[in-house]
């Protein structure tokens, strides 16, 4: 058994050491560098980084591993701005009972799963925006793909994310009962800034607040924070390099937020011509969450393509066509969990069935989200001295999004998850 052990260490640090010094060269037809696309590009990595990104002008190593993907074009890393890896689709167990029915060592060997399905489908990065009950379960997650133990995206964490007092869920009809809720609870400006702070001693990597939820007198949604305690979380937050990220689908809620300085506003169902507009002078992002929401009228009953679209569905059409109009900067983020992981294109499916061109879309999922996030230095571009998370998929997605599913080659950190 010893020696099982040691031969088992000994092949991954040799591995790991060979991989410090190997080189790729991948020759695709097309090569989407995460602004415009070239059609006269290779592109060489080293290790973990990328060496070289251009026409063939460089002497390749001796010892260079040559890929060639004809007929295939090479993106950037694909980067999921709003994913639940804790969660799994609410038509086969709803919210309620995963927050209060299922172990979190159950809920553990599923985001085991999700995080592996997510990167086969060449999502490198998600913004994971909550356990949603598992407590600080996702810091554990992240450590342990790091480590190589799983395979599976990197992770950009926000722990327990954080909802005023009474506002969230579980909720039971006996106001004598307390249920374990899906987010840390707070009451007031004090202990709002405690919890911030919690959280970042737990290894979140950026805070989410629920700005708004369904907390109303008869279940509307209506404002959680107001405008001072939502800038105390920002100012904290920002002094620790972190940004505050909110969901908010109310007009008052959204208004808040971006007076207090969030950094993206998630959903942002019920915004407004004069919203989107803060939003684009704030330079606040929206990830508007298309594919949970559609998911969400289909469980309910709805046809798609056989019946007419929902109220709701129509909306959310209209709003997000709004921001376009606007020229907010668009996060590419579905709300996955909702829905099944490893679906993620089915966001951007969508952000073009409503409006955007595909070439904007591959941007939102790549270079744009990397630089909302505060990671353009490290991802979503083929660049020299950037990370190597690289994918390949077949034909041109830029003329066709659905091509982006067609997926030939995943890499991320130079290590190669996926062979062409």
């Amino acid at each position: 058994m010893k020696a099982f052990f040691l031969f088992t260490f000994l092949f991954l640090f040799l591995l790991v050491d060979a991989q410090k010094d190997s080189f790729y060269l991948f020759k695709p037809n097309l090569v989407f560098d995460g602004e415009v696309m070239h059609n006269d590009w290779v592109v060489l990595v080293k290790g973990n980084t990328i060496e070289q990104a251009g026409s063939m002008s460089f002497k390749l190593p001796s010892n260079t591993r040559i890929i060639d993907l004809k007929g295939a074009t090479l993106l950037p890393g694909l980067i999921e701005g709003h994913s639940h890896l804790f969660l799994h689709p609410y038509n086969e167990v709803s919210w309620n009972d995963q927050v209060l029915k299922e172990s979190r060592a159950e809920r553990t060997a599923r985001a085991v799963n999700h995080a592996r399905t997510t990167i086969m489908a060449g999502f490198t990065t998600v913004r994971d925006l909550g356990t949603e009950g598992a407590l600080y379960d996702d810091a554990g997650l992240k450590k342990a793909i790091e480590k190589g133990i799983i395979p599976g995206p990197r992770m950009i964490i926000a722990t327990r994310a954080i909802v005023a007092k009474g506002s969230y869920a579980p909720r039971s009809e006996n106001p004598e009962v307390e249920l374990p809720q899906g987010a840390a609870e707070v009451g007031g400006k004090e202990e709002l800034e405690k919890e911030v702070r919690t959280q970042i001693s737990k290894g979140a990597d950026l805070i989410k607040i629920y700005a708004d939820y369904r907390w109303g007198k008869n279940g509307e949604s209506a404002p959680t924070f107001t405008t001072e305690e939502l800038a105390a979380a920002v100012a904290i937050a920002r002094s620790s390099g972190r940004q505050v990220v909110v969901h908010a689908t109310t007009k008052e809620g959204m208004r808040r937020s971006i007076a207090a300085g969030v950094a993206t506003i998630e959903h942002g169902d019920e915004g407004t011509e004069e919203i989107f507009k803060l939003m684009k002078e704030k330079n606040i992002a929206l990830c508007p969450t298309l594919a949970a929401g559609d998911a969400l009228a289909q469980y309910g009953g709805w046809k798609k393509g056989i019946e007419p679209e929902p109220l709701r569905i129509n909306a959310k059409k209209k709003t997000f066509q709004s921001a376009l109009h606007a020229g907010v900067t668009i996060c590419m983020g579905g709300d996955v969990g909702v829905y099944a992981h490893g679906d993620n294109a089915r966001e951007m499916e969508m952000m073009v069935d409503y409006g955007m061109k595909p070439i904007e879309v591959l941007r939102s999922a790549t270079s744009a989200n990397a630089s909302i996030f505060g990671y353009e230095n490290m991802i979503g571009r083929i660049k020299k001295g950037l990370l190597a998370d690289l994918i390949a998929v077949e034909g041109d997605p830029s003329q066709n999004i659905k091509n982006i599913r067609s997926i030939r080659l995943v890499m991320k950190n130079g290590i190669i998850y996926k062979n062409p």
